[in-house]
């Protein structure tokens, strides 16, 4: 069964909030699993840049977390727990983890339990979901230890913004230059950044024309996503390794890990 839509039967989600609507296709649940070049490219660069603090945290959290792919991958590399935060509920019953606390949660609510707790807080494909940024960021740090690391991986290339991501629910894609606006003005600093996905461009740009004669919002985003074959998938895998991890060129996306400012 593929790992994105298994559903989740051997833990419970910890209703702390009520689920409620989120600006993300559900179409990701559906497509998206362990083994799709896209998500293990993610996971690659975060092991590039992130390791230490990987291996270092104690605490680890991932808001929108979804159906778990990333909680999986750190549970399978590093060992290690990832609490799941998200409100979407279809995800969150087909979350795939195996030992990582699920809930459906909204960070605005602020819980005591959480105030300060995490060491890591995981924000990969999110942000650019949100129409209030700097609102949404500081929910964040109310849960980011005083000498926590915030990491964050969002879409880049405003230019090849197209029929996919309004089917995605992206309110925008990032440079390396806006999402350190938006981290300036909330008083963090970029530790380490890489823009990632170099190869990809091309087949971002092929994305864009395909869509673009799409009006069928799921058919828009299956277009632009799925990669359709095993063979597809693994040559866009091999296509997506041709990069050395740091790069500032340009890419398909942005990674960067972020700290608190010193007062």
């Amino acid at each position: 069964m593929n790992p994105s839509v298994e559903t989740n039967t051997s833990k419970k989600i910890e209703y702390l909030s009520p689920p409620a609507p989120v600006s993300m296709s559900d179409g990701y649940f559906q497509i998206a699993g362990t083994d799709h070049f896209w998500v293990q490219k993610r996971f690659g660069v975060l092991q590039q840049l992130a390791d230490g603090i990987m291996k270092d945290s104690a605490e680890i959290a991932e808001i929108g977390c979804g159906h778990g792919l990333l909680q999986r991958q750190v549970e399978d590399e590093y060992g290690k727990r990832v609490t799941g935060f998200d409100l979407n509920e279809y995800g969150l019953k087909h979350n795939v983890s195996r030992t990582s606390r699920v809930c459906c949660y909204d960070i605005f609510q602020k819980d005591d339990e959480f105030r300060g707790k995490f060491d890591a807080i995981l924000l990969f494909d999110v942000l650019e979901h949100i129409t209030d940024e700097d609102g949404f960021i500081q929910a964040i740090l109310y849960h980011l230890a005083p000498a926590g690391k915030l990491v964050v991986s969002v879409p880049a290339g405003q230019w090849i913004y197209s029929g996919y991501d309004r089917a995605a629910g992206h309110v925008r894609r990032y440079s390396f230059g806006t999402l350190r606006e938006t981290t300036e003005r909330n008083r963090l600093d970029v530790e380490k950044w890489s823009y990632w996905g170099l190869p990809l461009l091309p087949a971002l740009m092929a994305r864009k024309v395909l869509t673009a004669s799409k009006k069928d919002a799921g058919e828009a985003y299956s277009s632009g996503f799925d990669s359709r074959s095993a063979l597809l998938n693994s040559t866009m895998g091999f296509i997506s390794k041709l990069e050395i991890i740091p790069q500032h060129l340009a890419g398909t996306a942005v990674m960067a890990i972020l700290k608190r400012r010193p007062t």
